[in-house]
């Protein structure tokens, strides 16, 4: 189902019924609600999920642009720390904006078992224009080819994009509302308006008085700005937003005057309607975010860096606090991404390289539960995915990753329960099976492999760093030195000294390879680093206690009276 600004607010209702109770078993009248708790990964504490059956919501995100091409100092690394890593990408996720959001979420079906319903919703999203409000943002040609690739309609993200704004642009619009500016800045232009306001005034000439009629397709802030501009200009008529449009009816002087200043729909009392027009999206997130449901991402790093900038609030310098902006956000995260990682290689899987590759596999028969896993079907509204892919939609995606993390929690648990008698799963079950990887968000390009957002993050179990010595080719740089090695392999390359330079790569084998190739190269000498026998710092010490000591066995000796 397509989401867009028009459509948005008269689906706010069932959107918020989706997310705050369809998920959920409802209690008995006067009953407590079942407890169940999850124990995470070690160190990060119990966590309590309200209700037996708290099902997923899988999200997928579209952006204007991936990553910012900055200089080398500036681009990610293997050799980052977390933080320095989180500190590069958020330069890049405050330069784009969200394009579209996918949003599927899975209910139980009660007296069914284990069997699921998916509603999975594409928001079109463009950032508010209000007021004072005008963001700016960048493209990324690469992201617009790519997406443009997969049929991405951008009609409907420049031209029906819901507005959408995080807390401290909300306080500058509450702001502007109490000062008494609050005009709408809307994408309909001085033309527009006044073929409106033609087409009003030649109705109204023959029209009587009681008489209406409908100015079509006009939603949103488009609706406030057209009726503030026609009874400004025309004393002799009312407007009202309906479902079909804006509606003109023509009233006397003395009832015009009446309405306004008796009719709750005068401009006086569309602060809170404008207000929520310009929020937007944003509503939706407050939903998503009370609901405190699991959230499922596949590699979901970047979502949760854009959910965090443009509906919460701008991104901070700290990295733990925005870990900890997050858990407070989002209790329980699954990044189906981590989890796949973990247990593919252990289940002789076919290698994968997206979402779609993994869903295939875990569909076929190399799949030893596929026949008993839970069975999934599309909800009212949609059914667009039954016969049809397609990928890097965000909704698509965000089915997928549901789909994903309940039929690797089913396979976990038969593996679990081999040796046990069969039982029907259930969904507290599952989210048994993968308590290990609650909260490990996948990490691209980094030190570590993962974050996690429950507490400290883990260290490394990357291949050991490499240390290149050149000898016979005076003005090597990393680049130079990147392009020698990527036929064999890809490292990342870290000047350390004039002729040394640091290599570092995600696999084990790669690491071993260049070593085993160039033992005994002439010019390119490949070891392992070690701090204490390679770093410039650490040399430099040793040099200064050589001297030091030196000299003072020296002045020993020289003061030392012959014999």
């Amino acid at each position: 189902m397509d989401v867009g600004a028009d459509e948005f607010e008269q689906s706010l209702p069932l959107l918020q019924e989706l997310v705050l109770g369809a998920d959920f078993v409802g209690k008995r009248p006067g009953s407590e609600p079942c407890r169940q708790g999850l124990r995470l990964a070690p160190g990060a504490g119990p966590l309590w999920i309200v209700d037996s059956l708290v099902c997923p919501a899988g999200l997928d995100i579209e952006f204007t642009g991936l990553r910012s091409n900055l200089s080398e100092p500036h681009q990610i690394s293997l050799f980052d720390l977390p933080s320095e890593w989180y500190l590069k990408t958020r330069r890049s996720v405050q330069q784009f904006a969200i394009c579209q959001i996918g949003l599927s979420v899975f209910s139980t079906i009660e007296g069914e078992s284990n069997k699921y319903v998916a509603h999975s919703c594409n928001f079109f999203l463009f950032p508010t224009t209000f007021g004072i409000l005008d963001s700016e943002f960048s493209f990324q040609a690469s992201s617009v080819q790519f997406l443009n690739q997969y049929g991405f309609n951008y009609n409907k993200f420049l031209k029906k994009g819901i507005p959408y704004m995080n807390e401290e642009q909300e306080k500058k619009i509450k702001q502007n509302i109490l000062a008494g500016d609050w005009r709408v800045r809307s994408s309909l232009d001085k033309d527009q308006i006044k073929v409106v306001i033609d087409e009003v005034t030649r109705w109204l000439d023959p029209a009587e008085e009681g008489d209406s009629m409908t100015l079509p397709g006009i939603a949103g802030f488009q609706a406030f700005e057209v009726q503030l501009v026609l009874r400004q200009a025309l004393p002799n008529i009312w407007t009202a937003q309906r479902e079909q449009g804006v509606v003109v009816k023509k009233v006397s002087r003395q009832h015009r005057w009446y309405l306004e200043h008796t009719s709750c729909d005068r401009a006086s009392c569309w602060k809170e309607k404008i207000l929520l027009s310009a929020r937007g999206f944003s509503v939706f997130f407050q939903m998503l975010v009370r609901a405190q449901k699991p959230l499922v991402g596949h590699n979901m790093m970047m979502d949760l860096l854009h959910l965090h900038e443009k509906f919460f609030r701008p991104l901070p310098e700290s990295y733990d606090q925005f870990k900890q902006n997050i858990h407070s956000l989002f209790p329980v995260l699954i990044d189906t991404k981590n989890v796949t990682k973990d247990i593919w290689k252990e289940l002789n899987f076919p290698r994968v390289s997206n979402l779609s590759e993994v869903y295939e596999v875990l569909n076929s028969n190399l799949n030893p539960t596929k026949n008993s896993g839970p069975e999934i079907i599309h909800g009212n509204k949609c059914e667009k995915y039954v016969d049809t892919k397609c990928p890097h939609e965000a909704a698509y995606d965000a089915f997928l990753c549901g789909s994903v993390l309940l039929k690797v929690a089913h396979l976990l648990l038969q593996r679990a329960q081999s040796n046990s008698p069969a039982t029907e799963p259930s969904f507290p079950q599952y989210l048994d099976m993968l308590a290990p990887y609650v909260n490990q968000v996948n990490l691209i390009r980094a030190g570590v492999p993962k974050v996690n957002f429950s507490g400290p993050d883990y260290p490394s179990f990357r291949p050991p760093v490499l240390i290149l010595s050149v000898a016979r080719w005076p003005g090597v740089s990393e680049q130079q030195v990147y392009r020698e090695f990527q036929n064999l392999c890809k490292f990342d390359v870290r000047r350390l000294t004039r002729s040394q330079f640091l290599l570092l790569t995600n696999k084990f084998k790669d690491a071993r390879n260049v070593l085993k190739e160039y033992r005994g190269h002439p010019s390119l000498q490949v070891s392992l680093y070690r701090y204490w026998r390679h770093a410039p710092d650490v040399k430099c010490l040793l040099q200064v206690c050589g001297i030091i000591t030196t000299w003072a066995l020296l002045a020993f000796f020289l003061g030392r009276p012959s014999p």
